[in-house]
């Protein structure tokens, strides 16, 4: 049998494998001028690639970047890196992993490299640190005086700065570790701490304790359509004080009473209607300005600057006896109407119309319309009465005044005298002076134009029945708006 020759097998066996060698070998050394195949670097993909690409490829990432600085109340400052001439270089570390190829491993570190994490070297100016936060308002508010004093804004507030006091070489410190370490959220809460209270502080925190207490006694005005609180806005003004240092007396504040009289002048002149412009809904259907009259509210300003000077005048709240009775809600003019039954304090009225605060004119009133000789009761807004009427006699001049009045007294069988004559009426209400409204039983005619020659001596003549009706359903304080 003849003998097969296996030389030329195996020499192209070793040829083969010695080509493949020299492929890897030579591979190898290609990739150590860059980096090998499947080499990834904090993410980025680096075969082929040098060093100076791909550090410009990382250092890339920061382009237009901001970090955050979050201090103590919740505030963030978001700063460009820019504009603190931040810095980052991975050329150092990049230089190492390169370096560190094998040009025999390559193929086993392409297979088992993955993505290789390094940390650059980070650079900035601290002194540019601290002007951005300049400009950014993190040292406006932050940096405190490290007093305690007691400041005036709309009300006196206690300012003080030894509490959480800002400790700047630590927030360097932070601030600096952090960025130095790529992190770029920085919490600088830990930065902050109290100092202790000097023997001045103690007397200052005793003085404002007592001062806190006097512009925080509440109070709150009952106007009837409104109520007015007095706020530590309002109190504060009630104080003494002359750089910085308050007026007291037996360890309390002394009262300001400039301060209390411009308080109730500004109440008086809201909520004050005697003497000012009534506006009226008249029925027939037009809308009327009345000037004048003895109906309205009006403060008893002497008496409310009295009891405010008694309410806040010591550390123990004291209240009058009339401060302590409960209110009448059917309180007339000119009554005492403080009360506290219901927290509320109802102010002292000189005159105190039927419906207290701005709007005095409501649902229930006489209207009198003297260009129509007419006269109306509402009561609740319901027409309970209408009549016709005779109102002052227009060519003897004695026509009958204009003016929102009110019903202050009422009589039956009264004579009416006056210059010339005495005349008996079964119904008298007067409602402004010696006017007012009656019966004329002497009439046979009311209405029309009776008034322009055959008028009152000023008062509004009625229907003995319409009087009487009148008489039974008004009381005492009801307005009586009487125009032309």
């Amino acid at each position: 049998m003849k003998k097969k020759n296996k030389f030329p097998v195996k020499s192209l066996c070793f040829f083969c494998i010695c080509l493949l060698i020299s492929l890897y070998y030579m591979t190898g050394i290609y990739y150590r001028q860059s980096f090998g195949m499947g080499k990834f670097i904090n993410g980025v993909y680096c075969t082929g690639k040098s060093v100076e690409e791909i550090n410009s490829e990382l250092t890339g990432e920061y382009n237009g970047r901001s970090f955050t600085v979050t201090d103590l109340y919740g505030n963030t400052y978001e700063i460009p890196l820019s504009s603190v001439n931040y810095k980052v270089d991975y050329m150092g570390q990049l230089e190492i992993v390169q370096s560190s190829q094998s040009v025999f491993l390559w193929g086993i570190e392409a297979i088992t490299g993955g993505n290789k994490k390094i940390s650059p070297e980070i650079s900035f100016s601290e002194e540019a640190l601290l002007k951005a936060l300049e400009e950014n308002g993190f040292f406006a508010n932050n940096r405190k005086e490290p007093v305690l004093e007691i400041r005036k804004e709309r009300a006196y507030v206690l300012y003080d700065g030894r509490k959480n006091a800002l400790q700047e070489e630590k927030m360097r410190q932070v601030l600096t570790d952090s960025l130095l370490a790529g992190n770029l959220s920085i919490d600088v809460s830990e930065c902050y701490e109290d100092l202790p209270y000097t023997a001045e502080m103690e007397d200052t925190l005793a003085v404002w304790k007592t001062v806190e207490a006097f512009q925080n006694r509440s109070l709150t005005y009952d106007m009837g359509d409104g109520d007015v609180v007095l706020t530590p806005e309002i109190t504060a003004e009630f104080l003494i004080c002359n750089g910085g240092i308050f007026a007291m007396e037996n360890g309390w504040p002394v009262v300001n009473e400039e301060g209390i009289t411009a308080f109730v002048d500004s109440l008086a002149a809201e909520y004050d209607t005697y003497g000012k412009t009534h506006f009226f809904h008249a029925t027939r259907g037009e809308d009327i300005e009345i000037e004048g009259g003895t109906y309205g509210n009006e403060l008893d300003r002497e008496a409310e600057i009295a009891f405010l000077k008694d309410y806040f005048g010591s550390a123990d709240l004291q209240t009058s006896s009339r401060e302590e009775a409960f209110a009448d809600e059917n309180l007339q003019p000119g009554q005492d109407a403080l009360q506290s039954g219901n927290g509320k304090h109802i102010p002292a009225y000189k005159k105190q119309a039927y419906v207290r605060g701005k709007k005095d004119l409501l649902t229930t009133y006489v209207e009198v319309d003297m260009g129509e000789q007419k006269l109306y009761y509402y009561e609740e807004g319901v027409l309970k009465l209408e009549t016709d009427v005779v109102t002052g006699n227009m060519s003897r001049k004695w026509d009958t005044p204009a003016g929102v009045n009110y019903v202050y007294g009422k009589q039956k069988n009264r004579t009416l005298r006056g210059p010339g004559y005495a005349t008996p009426v079964n119904y008298w209400m007067p409602v402004n002076g010696n006017i007012g409204l009656h019966d004329a039983t002497w009439r046979r005619e009311f209405g029309g134009e009776i008034y322009l020659k055959s008028g009152s001596h000023g008062c509004i003549n009625m229907p003995k029945d319409k009087a009487g009706e009148l008489y039974d359903m008004v009381v005492i304080g009801t307005p009586v708006v009487m125009f032309y």
